[in-house]
């Protein structure tokens, strides 16, 4: 049967990458539904050339915008508005499999809309987790869902999985996993002297040595939060206590991740820095389809390197790991007040070194409370309210500079 893909955040990086790799298998795989928030001609070219049967903008403003930038002999497709539109098409009866796209909280919705409908679903958004995910993995368990990371670390360690392991919502860990080990390149700061980080720009977080992303996730790469962020992720997809999930830098980002066994053997995934792989691996499952890469040139690399992140120079890393040992609340504000901090940062109203601060005071403020998060409403409302607090604090930290 040919999937019938629905990709929710098609004109980012993942979404493009995710496009290219569907029009290598056309025997395979055809585009059912696209969705963007911004780039609206972008959406309207790549919906003319995959033949989309439904796009999903924002808002009749977006849709306008869409109705003009469409210039196809082809028929125009449905038009589905906000969050409801995101939602219904997730879960849309024509849809096999959903890729998750959306950066951010705004993908919780609809990635649950997607596990509720006993969807495929390949996801490459963190927030989904981090914010909700005992309500996102009890969800795949109870509907059948098929759940692929996407991520190329937890891509990386799904693939170095037995296949028994391989299960798409387990409540314990593997017997005989010992550790989990996630790679992070380190950035562009990974050398940078702590005191100097204080006058980074956005231009140099957003400036990354291997990975062209966009800015938002740039940040939280120079930051190390997108890698805390993954630490979290971790915790949810294999069942793995967050003091069997280590961190490690690898600048060369060839080794994607690693899985350590009991008999002390480590499986690892190497591959090109390039996206297309882990997608390939989710949209091919179980069988291996072309990405589009070439052949990896192993003697060109000379060395791996492998070494522990200083949490002095990534203070977010550790308010990550911190989050995940005390409560889901915790998490929630973790991420919604790094959302608020980086767009804060790269307008340039705080410091790069504020994101850290803003953080640890919005969880503070947020675990003075005790939260019931058993319903996504508390969830959704409780991200609010650490957003609100961390806009708050901003706007000190704005007025203080």
């Amino acid at each position: 049967m040919i999937q019938s893909v629905c990709i929710l955040g098609s004109t980012g990086s993942i979404g493009q990458s995710t496009l290219d790799v569907i029009a290598r298998n056309p025997e395979k795989m055809q585009v059912y539904a696209l969705s963007a928030f911004s780039r609206i001609k972008l959406l309207a070219q790549q919906a003319a050339q995959s033949r989309a049967k439904v796009v999903v903008v924002p808002d009749e403003t977006a849709l306008k915008s869409f109705k003009s930038a469409w210039n196809s002999p082809q028929p125009m497709p449905e038009i589905r508005l906000g969050t409801e539109g995101l939602k219904q098409t997730a879960a849309d009866a024509a849809v096999t499999t959903v890729m998750a796209a959306i950066v951010g909280a705004a993908c919780l919705e609809p990635a649950l809309a997607a596990a509720q409908a006993g969807k495929r679903i390949l996801l490459a958004n963190k927030e989904s987790l981090v914010a909700a995910g005992g309500l996102f993995m009890q969800a795949v368990r109870d509907h059948g869902a098929q759940l692929m990371p996407i991520d190329s670390e937890h891509n990386a360690m799904y693939q170095c999985l037995p296949l028994e392991a391989q299960c798409s919502a387990p409540t314990a860990p593997y017997p005989t996993i010992q550790r989990l080990l996630l790679t992070a390149s380190g950035g562009p700061f990974r050398q940078t002297d702590a005191a100097a980080l204080h006058y980074v720009t956005p231009a140099q977080a957003c400036n990354h040595p291997n990975w062209s992303m966009g800015r938002k996730i740039s940040v939280d790469s120079a930051t190390m939060l997108n890698k805390g962020l993954e630490v979290i992720e971790a915790h949810w997809l294999f069942a793995m206590p967050a003091e069997k999930i280590q961190v490690v830098v690898h600048p060369q980002s060839i080794v994607h991740s690693m899985v350590e066994y009991l008999d002390g053997s480590i499986l690892a995934q190497l591959g090109q820095p390039d996206m297309r792989t882990p997608i390939a691996y989710g949209l091919g499952y179980p069988e291996r389809i072309p990405s589009g890469l070439g052949l990896m040139d192993l003697m060109q690399l000379g060395r791996l390197d492998f070494s522990e992140p200083d949490f002095h120079r990534f203070p977010c890393l550790k308010l990550a790991f911190d989050a995940l040992k005390s409560s889901q609340a915790a998490c929630v504000a973790l991420n919604a007040a790094n959302e608020i901090a980086v767009e804060y940062f790269l307008n340039e109203q705080i410091r790069y070194t504020d994101i850290a601060i803003l953080i640890a005071h919005s969880i503070e403020q947020i675990e003075k409370n005790t939260h019931d998060l058993s319903h996504l409403d508390a969830v959704l409302d409780l991200d609010e309210q650490a957003r609100q607090i961390a806009k708050q604090y901003a706007n000190t930290l704005r007025a203080a500079h």
